[in-house]
């Protein structure tokens, strides 16, 4: 039997890691944004279960919603998928995402308009929280002094180790019996 599944939910984002200066190059590395040079990690998670179904890296100059369509990530089109600020043009290529609306030139936003964000920010927080979950491996949250071309094996084997972290089945009665 054939049953409806409802539509899926992701969340978009993208963290930034600290690098030490290059030698060569440091115009494709410098965040103007954070005043540091750094690596972007973007991660796809699913928000039904809070998995990463996707990453990709860039250089700390790519702005978010390039290093999106440099990744390739396509959704199905019944997919909704949840962003911030950074992927403004998202919903020219995937229709069925939701990103805020941004504050007209010389105005305000309306109180719906408000709301709306709010309740978005409130979905999208999880992909917040997981970034932080990333972060307490060290070799996301110090500086990256390792090679750059391997940064993206390294995130994608953190990324596997949370995922394995949060399917594991947890029991609050699992005490020892004596």
């Amino acid at each position: 039997m054939w049953q409806e599944q409802p539509p899926a939910l992701i969340a978009i984002d993208v963290t930034e890691v600290k690098v030490e200066r290059p030698i060569h190059h440091q115009k494709h590395f410098y965040s103007g944004k954070k005043k540091l040079h750094a690596i972007k990690a973007q991660l796809v998670l699913n928000l039904t279960d809070l998995k990463i179904i996707c990453t990709a890296y860039g250089n700390g100059k790519q702005h978010d919603f390039s290093l999106f369509k440099a990744s390739g990530v396509r959704f199905h089109e019944q997919t909704q998928g949840l962003a911030d600020k950074g992927y403004q043009g998202l919903q020219n290529l995937h229709p069925n995402s939701l990103i805020p609306i941004k504050k007209p030139k010389n105005g305000s936003l309306s109180k719906e308009d408000k709301q709306f964000n709010r309740q978005l920010a409130r979905q999208r927080i999880a992909i917040e929280h997981v970034n932080r979950r990333l972060k307490i491996f060290k070799i996301l949250s110090l500086p990256y002094r390792n090679r750059r071309r391997r940064f993206g094996l390294r995130c994608n084997l953190i990324a596997a180790i949370y995922n394995f972290e949060v399917a594991l089945p947890t029991s609050k009665t699992s005490s020892p019996q004596s």
